[in-house]
């Protein structure tokens, strides 16, 4: 199990200052009873034997008696100066070799021989020999070859490991925003400093402006706004007041909060994130799986191709030397160390970057499927809705402009706590409107509310109240309430007397970003219906507005999946977006299930993707984000697989006869090369722009 799995099951994320600065193993730590090529390795553990092993490779080199004679010079002499090379690289291949032997035989053992299996067989036949001729066999030993092999391999998977660590950096990152300290208050005027993780529900905390927030909690004193962009995405401050919820490792800005703790450890959201991103990171997705398939079947090859090469050259005649040297050399440059390197740092990357952008992925699979969608279905209330009433359009008349009508209408409501009344209130609110204040205010049951407004005797109410007040409506207000049955949205009125001043339409308004949302899938050719339990007036209304054909409105929970199913027997690659509880079974049903309103319960279990941010426009970031990570990691394979058609029958030694001829190091460094052209390949999608 990789350090990022540890963080999020057997540790809280406030323990993270005893643990992230501990290995970094590698991200193939997935499924139990998979062999972990890295298991118990370290950035650190490479980087170390690397700079050893090349302090002893240097002399080998300068000893090594073909390398003077190549460039015409003569080492220092001095007792026991011959045996440099072979002590040397002895010391070489046990110390920077051993990591490689070891991880064999754990390849062997789980019977998938892999890229440590051809690195082990490589250094031991170069090793053996160099043995055989020192101890009498006739023929040129391959210590300054052994010794500057194992050296660049330690050096490829020091890279390796570091460009895999970095983008799997983003758990550590996580960790690092919880506070380490807390200042809990004690009675009314005490407080004191304690440890994060000593804190338990119902304790109340103060953060001081510009501190971290080091709990999920609800505000019980203070006015501040807090950036949460490192949770949900958000670039804006949020305002939060008494009442308001907060998330452990956001940041307080210039205000003082006492906060009430209301989760903490694993209850909090930033542990859920942590968990969902250390679990999408180690799922497996197809195109590891073909990666494995071909790294396997390349292990095959490549040993199959050293028989060969062994065989070839014995019967054409060719010096043992020669021969075990090219045979070494084709097992090196076959090495499908980028092929291991390929997927998974491409994952890391998109994994993280999703999440940056307020897009946890659970299974990579479904991020994966992302790319082939050709059909959206949005679940209306909550998604492409905001989830609550507001008023939708207002028709005003005796002398009164929309928005005064507006501003009376909830200066009337505003000390009822009924859903209309709040729609009222609420969308004044978000005109910016100032409200009035009111007195001696009455609710009758069923029929509506009256109360004193600027001296005025007001009531708002619905067709009771009318009936009751005997009021008859203009032929403007008859032709506007019709107009909003026919949408499905109730008609809420304003009267003074027995005159009407203003109707208004009220339902549960369009998410503004909605519109913009299913514009732009439609733009990438995806098509987008609406699945709703609502009736099919309300529904039509808002397929409407956002330009949507398909609309399968009255649609109980239940029967949800089904509408997937009958989609998907059409043959339509289909995602559900919905809010993860009771669009669980369709989730579950579609080709990619994508959860909204995550933004404090990210643990929801149903989806795919979770949407931090609840914003409709994710839909499309998430495919483009599939399809450059799907490209990346086809171009990724091609070049770790496609660059041994040639590299192969050149290390075998085919152009012989030309004069060119590789060398067993020559060899790792164009095998480190492909690796490193990989890992450069998969860091250029962290320039992936979202918004295309």
């Amino acid at each position: 199990m990789s350090l990022h799995s540890r963080h999020c099951e057997g540790t809280s994320p406030m323990d993270h200052h005893n643990h992230h600065d501990h290995d970094h193993s590698g991200p193939n730590s997935g499924d139990a009873g998979e062999h972990d090529k890295h298991a118990g390795h370290s950035v650190a553990m490479f980087r170390d034997k690397f700079w050893l092993s090349l302090a002893l490779t240097v002399p080998t080199v300068i000893w090594e008696p073909m390398i003077q004679e190549w460039f015409g010079y003569t080492a220092p002499q001095f007792p026991g100066s011959a045996f440099i090379p072979a002590v040397f690289g002895t010391i070489v291949f046990f110390y920077g070799g051993w990591v490689f032997l070891r991880s064999a035989l754990g390849e062997l053992q789980a019977r998938l021989p892999g890229m440590m299996t051809l690195i082990s067989l490589a250094i031991m036949v170069a090793f053996l020999y160099s043995v055989a001729v020192l101890l009498g066999l006739d023929g040129h030993p391959l210590w300054w070859e052994l010794a500057t092999l194992v050296t660049i391999m330690l050096l490829g998977h020091w890279i390796e490991m570091r460009s895999i660590s970095q983008a799997q950096g983003a758990l550590n990152e996580l960790a690092k925003l919880l506070p380490d300290m807390a200042v809990r208050v004690i009675g009314d005027d005490q407080s004191e400093e304690v440890l994060v993780s000593d804190l338990r529900a119902d304790d109340i905390v103060l953060v001081r402006p510009g501190a971290a927030i080091p709990a999920d909690g609800v505000v019980v004193s203070g006015k501040s706004a807090v950036n949460e962009s490192m949770i949900t995405g958000e670039s804006q401050l949020i305002d939060k007041a008494d009442g308001a919820e907060v998330l452990g490792g956001t940041v307080n800005g210039q205000g003082s909060l006492r906060i009430r703790v209301l989760k903490t450890g694993q209850g909090t959201a930033l542990a859920g994130i942590m968990r969902l991103v250390s679990q999408a990171q180690n799922s497996r997705s197809r195109a590891q799986a073909l990666a494995d398939r071909a790294a396997y079947l390349l292990t095959i090859v490549a040993i199959v191709a050293g028989g060969a090469t062994l065989a070839a050259w014995f019967l054409l005649g060719a010096e043992i030397d020669f021969t075990v040297t090219r045979v070494v050399t084709v097992l090196v440059i076959a090495c499908p160390h980028a092929l291991g390197l390929a997927v998974p740092l491409v994952t890391a990357i998109s994994t993280t970057l999703g999440a940056q952008n307020g897009l946890l992925v659970r299974d990579r699979r479904g991020l994966e499927d992302a790319r082939n969608l050709d059909t959206v279905v949005f679940d209306k209330t909550g998604t492409l809705t905001l989830g609550s009433h507001r008023v939708i359009e207002i028709v005003a008349t005796g002398g009164v402009g929309s928005d005064e009508a507006l501003s009376l209408a909830a200066a009337v409501e505003r000390d009822s706590e009924h859903p209309i009344a709040q729609a009222l209130v609420k969308s004044a609110e978000d005109k910016g409107l100032r409200l009035l204040p009111s007195s001696d205010f009455e609710a009758a049951a069923g029929k509506g509310v009256e109360a004193n407004v600027s001296g005025r005797r007001l009531a708002v109410g619905g067709p009771a109240m009318l009936r009751d007040h005997n009021i008859d409506l203009d032929n403007d207000i008859k032709r506007a309430v019709a107009r909003f049955e026919e949408s499905g949205q109730a008609a809420i009125f304003l009267s003074e007397g027995n005159r009407i001043l203003a109707a208004f339409a009220v339902a549960d308004q369009v998410r503004p970003e909605s519109k913009e949302a299913v514009a732009k899938l439609q733009t990438m050719g995806i098509e987008v219906a609406i699945l709703t339990g609502d009736s099919e007036a309300v529904a039509r209304s808002v397929a409407r507005e956002l330009s949507i054909d398909t609309v399968f409105a009255g649609v109980l929970p239940d029967q949800k999946s089904k509408k997937i199913k009958e989609l998907q027997a059409q043959g339509k690659r289909v995602a559900m977006v919905g809010d993860g509880v009771n669009d669980a079974p369709a989730l579950v049903t579609a080709d990619v299930g994508v959860a909204v309103g995550a933004g404090t319960d990210v643990a929801v279990e149903a989806g795919d993707v979770i949407l931090v941010r609840s914003d409709p426009r994710d839909i499309a970031r998430i495919v483009t984000l599939s399809r450059a990570s799907y490209r990346k990691m086809i171009q990724n394979l091609w070049w770790a697989a496609g660059y041994n058609i040639v590299a192969i029958p050149l290390a075998a030694g085919v152009l012989y006869w030309a004069g060119i001829v590789l060398a067993p190091a020559a060899g790792a460094v164009l095998m480190s090369a492909s690796t490193v052209i990989v890992a450069l390949n998969a860091q250029l999608l962290r320039r992936l722009d979202m918004e295309r």
